[in-house]
């Protein structure tokens, strides 16, 4: 039996493409994720006929094929250019080429807050007319994630703390992060998701770096 841990060290890849490659399938993949993410609502939302949906169904099959015919056979993982650009592109959350993820572009202001203008289609909602709590959840984890990054405090999610002020609606939404305080190995970050009348959203993590990335890095500085 494989060691997961090993596995999961194995999806940390510095493949050293140079800048121009890594824009290069930017350019070229990104549309195709949009164009799967539209799919993916007017799936959800169509009204149209048995001909139609079975024709509609044939291609989308061929798409598939097509795509497959060379794919790697497991997760994208993370990924690192010759110049450090990292790109964590299968993220379920703000994953360039995972058209599963929210279109969520997540920023980081000098001060160390993490934000992002986003807007949730049909296929975000949970009760009706509004954002699903896990969906709500799901990018609240990212933001805050990105946040412990910023503050040079990485790590995974240990705890995720929500509470949920007001329903979420669709639509255009703001989320953001600061880091709060370090607690040992723990970083704590605090956040909220609102919309244009105010906070719906409000979350508390905790980041813990992983003991195995630890010893990587104390390792690489010599402490």
């Amino acid at each position: 039996m494989s060691d997961p841990i090993t596995d999961q060290r194995l999806l940390y890849i510095h493949d050293q493409l140079p800048d121009a490659e890594i824009q290069r399938e930017a350019d070229l993949y990104g549309p195709l994720t949009d164009s799967v993410r539209e799919l993916i609502a007017a799936t959800l939302q169509t009204e149209v006929g048995e001909p139609d949906v079975r024709r509609a169904k044939a291609l989308i099959e061929e798409a598939a094929s097509l795509l497959q015919a060379r794919a790697i056979s497991g997760p994208y993982g993370v990924r690192w250019g010759a110049s450090g650009w990292k790109r964590g592109w299968g993220n379920a959350a703000d994953g360039f080429r995972n058209a599963v993820a929210p279109p969520l572009n997540v920023h980081t202001d000098p001060d160390g807050r993490t934000w992002a203008d986003f807007h949730l289609g049909p296929q975000y909602e949970g009760p009706a007319g509004l954002t699903h709590g896990g969906v709500s959840a799901l990018i609240l984890d990212q933001v805050l994630g990105d946040c412990a990054v910023a503050s040079g405090n990485p790590g995974m999610t240990g705890t995720l703390s929500l509470r949920y002020r007001k329903p979420t609606p669709l639509g255009d939404l703001h989320a953001e992060a600061r880091f709060d305080h370090l607690d040992g190995v723990k970083a704590i970050v605090k956040g909220h998701i609102a919309d244009a009348e105010g906070i719906c959203v409000e979350a508390e993590g905790i980041f813990i770096l992983p003991r195995w990335a630890r010893e990587a890095q104390s390792t690489t500085t010599g402490s």
